[in-house]
């Protein structure tokens, strides 16, 4: 009984370093984006799962979605201008009513709004990914290689001019 009691504690004792070797930086610590669009929280505003929705029926026309989080608690922001180009030339982003605003602590859902809109010719397709930056009033600018997608799926009901 002794020497199997003594080849469980060895055999425990092995296992201690190899267990414990793991860290605090293991994978599953890493932020995982699950989903199609990109993402950043390298501002004050956050913006997430960033993606252009097109009808794959009106060439060169989308929307732009994305969740935006402002991170800060005590004042609101706006999302005041969104910039991009393609290959052949910069495309045309409409913000609805000028801006978007994101209030303190909380977030704004544009897939819910269609609040931007961008016609961007035939640098609009599917399966291409298009540079867009999202400028704030307070925020700093995030820049992001943006994934097109066609309305189909999850993002059926996206509202696509």
């Amino acid at each position: 009984m002794n020497v199997r009691r003594s080849i469980a504690v060895a055999a425990a004792l092995l296992a201690v370093p190899a267990l414990s070797s793991c860290g605090f930086d293991v994978q599953t610590n890493q932020a995982y984006n699950p989903t199609v669009g990109v993402y950043s929280k390298a501002s004050a505003v956050e913006v997430l799962n960033a993606l252009v929705v097109v009808d794959s029926n009106s060439a060169g026309k989308g929307t732009v979605i994305a969740t935006l989080v402002n991170s800060d608690l005590a004042q609101a922001d706006k999302l005041t201008g969104v910039s991009g180009s393609g290959e052949s030339g910069p495309a045309t982003f409409t913000i609805q009513g000028g801006s978007v605003e994101i209030p303190a602590g909380g977030l704004v859902d544009l897939s819910e709004t269609g609040a931007v809109s961008v016609d961007g010719g035939k640098d609009l397709m599917p399966g291409l990914l298009i540079p867009v930056t999202f400028t704030f009033e307070r925020a700093a600018q995030v820049t992001l290689k943006v994934p097109v997608v066609t309305n189909e799926g999850p993002y059926a009901e996206v509202p696509v001019p």
